[in-house]
């Protein structure tokens, strides 16, 4: 096992190194530039598509499985997890406030990536044997890049299925289990079979089942945990202004140590923001346009639209509301980290309310995150092994989580890690490669000559 581990924390460096980063921030810079910032610039009118989605259009019910409005919460009940409460801390912990405005632009940058991702994932999607609407980077990458492609699909579609194991799973029910344990001692068992049961009633219903509770679950949660973020930072109102300038200014200049904190370089705010920034909100990762391949949609562009606030509300909203709530208190420097950093900040504004505010917020952001990487996982093991596979693995799946929550999971979390890394590779090559297809599509959009998913399209290859 310390081989192993050993092995895994050498490829976990390379996989989450700077290249990786700058192949993340260099793919979304590219796309945001060829969109000519569209995904900013339609940020309005992507809400509007959000509210109107909650049905789908006259003529689309049959397109897809689940409404677009529930497309996109299925994709944020994956990424609004623990990366909002812990990932947030620690990149604050490790890289400085500074930290936090390199997640604002990887987030900006996403924007492009996530609504890219969604064009590709209707433009490409499949009918599958059950009748269901598949997609995402696997058929993407076969069906847009050609057969000759299709290895680099398949890896993705391992690494993802995978993946969801780690990230999505097991790493999810331990952060609950440890938090439940340390804040009213509930034993990591019983958190472990409550979430086991609750959760496994919802994905042995498949994707309109996930949906279902992700569409009613997500905006309740986030919205909840919003508004307690927002009370904390209008009782601590007097120091947001210097939260921002701390933000601002140690983006290009090095924070000293200070308290427990130990002091960061640009270079370290820039590694953890950008990197913390991406585990978040998943743009680049492939996850999400999963998710949006079963929207009830004709149309890959305004589908698109919809997928791109995730990265917006995941990032710019619900994880500035804890780096500000972490800033505006005196505990960012009291050399605490994770969840307990973002607990104590909370609690220190809410005496005795707000560790119990952010440990049920824990809680449900994991259960929702187990909900969503159940449907991404599932879809990957379908892609590989067919549609008879998907009972086998959602079996597994469920009973991994009891698993998660009892087991030491060091070596589980680092292997996640190096699989979601993998993960991002096949996509990126994709992003880049059918850019034109994604830029085409979105200027035939605007120029009212859309073209639907199944249509002859000039695709450069």
């Amino acid at each position: 096992m310390e081989t192993l581990n050993a092995v895994f924390s050498a490829i976990n460096d390379v996989v989450w190194g700077p290249l990786m980063l700058i192949l993340l921030l260099g793919v979304g810079v590219y796309l945001q530039l060829g969109l000519k910032l569209l995904p900013i610039r339609k940020l309005g009118a992507g809400f509007s598509l959000l509210w109107k989605g909650r049905k789908a259009e006259k003529g689309d019910e049959n397109e897809g499985e689940i409404s677009p409005f529930n497309a996109l919460m299925t994709s944020l009940s994956a990424t609004v997890g623990t990366g909002n409460i812990a990932g947030v801390a620690t990149a604050i912990f490790l890289g400085g406030p500074g930290a936090v405005f390199w997640m604002w632009i990887t987030a900006l940058v996403g924007m492009a990536t996530k609504f890219s991702e969604a064009v590709l994932a209707v433009r490409y999607r499949e009918v599958d044997a059950a009748g269901d609407h598949v997609g995402g980077p696997m058929y993407y990458i076969r069906n847009g890049l050609g057969k000759k492609w299709g290895w680099l699909g398949g890896l993705f579609a391992f690494f993802g299925a995978v993946a969801a194991f780690g990230i999505g799973n097991t790493v999810q029910s331990n952060s609950v289990a440890d938090g439940l344990s340390e804040s009213i001692g509930m034993p990591h068992w019983l958190t472990g079979v409550i979430i086991m049961v609750l959760a496994g009633a919802v994905i042995l219903g498949g994707i309109k089942r996930i949906a279902k509770v992700a569409g009613k679950l997500v905006p309740i949660m986030a919205i909840a945990y919003i508004v307690c973020g927002l009370l904390v930072l209008f009782i601590n109102m007097d120091h947001v202004g210097t939260a921002l300038g701390l933000i601002f200014g140690h983006a290009f200049t090095p924070v000293s140590a200070a308290g427990g904190f130990a002091g960061a370089a640009v270079a370290k705010a820039i590694q953890y923001g950008v990197a913390r920034g991406v585990f978040s909100n998943e743009a680049g990762l492939g996850s999400a346009p999963i998710a949006h391949a079963a929207a009830q949609t004709k149309n890959p562009v305004r589908q698109g639209l919809v997928a791109m606030l995730g990265t917006f509300i995941d990032t710019i909203i619900v994880c500035s509301v804890t780096a500000l709530a972490i800033l505006t208190s005196t505990e960012w420097t009291s050399g605490e980290t994770g969840a307990a950093l973002t607990a104590m900040a909370f609690d220190g504004a809410l005496p005795g309310v707000g560790q119990y505010v952010v440990s049920f917020a824990l809680a449900v952001f994991a259960f929702t995150t187990i909900l969503g990487w159940a449907f991404y996982g599932e879809k990957c093991f379908e892609y590989l092994f067919g549609v008879a596979s998907i009972k086998i693995y959602r079996v597994v799946y469920i009973l991994a989580i009891l698993a998660g929550a009892v087991a030491p999971l060091e070596f589980v979390w680092l292997m996640a890690s190096v699989f979601n890394a993998m993960m991002a590779i096949p996509n990126l090559i994709a992003l880049a490669l059918l850019s034109p297809v994604v830029f085409k599509l979105t200027n035939d959009h605007f120029a009212g000559k859309t073209v639907l998913p199944g249509e002859d399209l000039d695709d450069k290859r």
